[in-house]
């Protein structure tokens, strides 16, 4: 008898809870506002994701495998000058043409290299491409773009917005303005509260994703031990933002000439609403071609003992039992002509990566308290 109450009081919520979804969406006329997840389609579905370049990155933002940032949310790329922002977000722009997807560069910085782009897989002739003037402009040109998207029905294509960057967007007033000191600048960290308030709720619905890219700035009095950075327009995108990248470059790559050809970049996840925060990957980026990603395969690997080492040598032991010895240089070519175990490498990183979510927890041996301050 228990069992049958529990059923029929089970069976009275679900039938309450369907009526209040249908007396939501019966009071807002303008279209569907609320949701039994699970059980229909709904805005917090997260279906279509965006490659940043590096498959380790991937995998630390999205928790699951082909991921990265997601369609339908707002992901801010933060960094010193030179760290790699711009370069990570064309990565993302080049991997949405490749899928026959819509990217809309705004750039507000006048610094758009052609050869580069060409170089990483970029189309220029199917990029659109646009100059906003000020902060108030890079809005209003992303809510036109949005509202074409809805107006074309192109659910089926993926669109990226890059806006390159919010720091050297000025406000309509201060591009009206002389050059003298005018006090507490607010006026744009106003405006952008404004405004992500609005494209937060545009954007959830369509398969876009809106990107920022957004330059550190020095705290003031920082206290000691604290994080020493911030980003300018105050703290509007990083509420809204589902995810935001610090990069920050770790060491010069220099050929037999000594001449600097790449850099070693590290990219910390410290907002994350797609998976686990506070995950940190490593990539190399080279000057002529941008991102590397099999190097850092090679190293996530020898790290977490995917690979075992001898010398100049390195052997895979594949899940079918075989092994495979190579020389450290002849990585990538082993990858390319062995499709088969690439993936299963790939899969196996993975694996190690991708937090499973439980509600047990885990006891107090199994866990370790760090001090210090988290960073931004």
């Amino acid at each position: 008898m228990a069992t049958t109450k529990k059923k029929t009081n089970d069976t009275r919520e679900d039938e309450l809870a369907l009526s209040i979804v249908d007396a939501l969406n019966k009071s807002f006329k303008d279209g569907q506002v609320a949701y039994i997840i699970g059980q229909e389609e709904t805005p917090t579905d997260l279906t279509d994701f965006v490659g940043t370049g590096s498959s380790l990155l991937d995998i630390a933002i999205s928790n699951r495998v082909n991921g990265g940032i997601a369609c339908g949310r707002i992901t801010e790329l933060t960094g010193l000058e030179g760290s790699g922002k711009s370069l990570i977000a064309a990565h993302m722009m080049a991997n949405v043409q490749r899928e026959g997807g819509v990217v809309v560069l705004l750039d507000t910085e006048n610094a758009v290299n052609p050869e580069f782009f060409d170089a990483i897989g970029l189309n220029l002739g199917r990029m659109v491409y646009a100059q906003p003037d000020t902060v108030e402009d890079i809005f209003v040109m992303i809510e036109t773009i949005i509202n074409r998207v809805c107006e074309k029905k192109s659910n089926d294509k993926k669109v990226i917005i890059v806006v390159d960057s919010v720091a050297a967007a000025p406000t309509k007033q201060e591009l009206e303005a002389d050059y003298d000191k005018d006090g507490y600048a607010t006026g744009k960290a106003i405006i952008l509260s404004k405004a992500m308030r609005k494209v937060t709720q545009i954007i959830a619905k369509q398969k876009v994703a809106l990107v920022f890219t957004n330059q550190l700035r020095q705290k003031m009095n920082a206290p000691a031990f604290s994080d020493p950075w911030t980003t300018s327009g105050g703290k509007a995108i990083a509420f809204h933002a589902s995810v935001r990248l610090r990069l920050a470059v770790t060491g010069k790559i220099t050929n037999k000439d000594k001449e600097v050809i790449g850099v070693s970049v590290k990219a910390s996840v410290v907002k994350n609403r797609l998976g686990p925060p506070h995950r940190t990957t490593e990539f190399n980026v080279y000057f002529d071609r941008g991102i590397d990603d099999e190097d850092s395969w090679l190293k996530f690997c020898k790290d977490k003992d995917l690979l075992s080492t001898g010398g100049a040598y390195v052997t895979y032991t594949a899940l079918d039992g075989s092994e495979h010895r190579f020389a450290n240089k002849e990585w990538k070519s082993f990858l390319t002509t062995n499709p088969t175990l690439k993936t299963e490498i790939y899969n196996r990183m993975a694996e190690t990566m991708i937090m499973s979510y439980s509600s047990e927890g885990l006891t107090e041996d199994d866990i370790e308290l760090s001090a210090g301050a988290l960073e931004e």
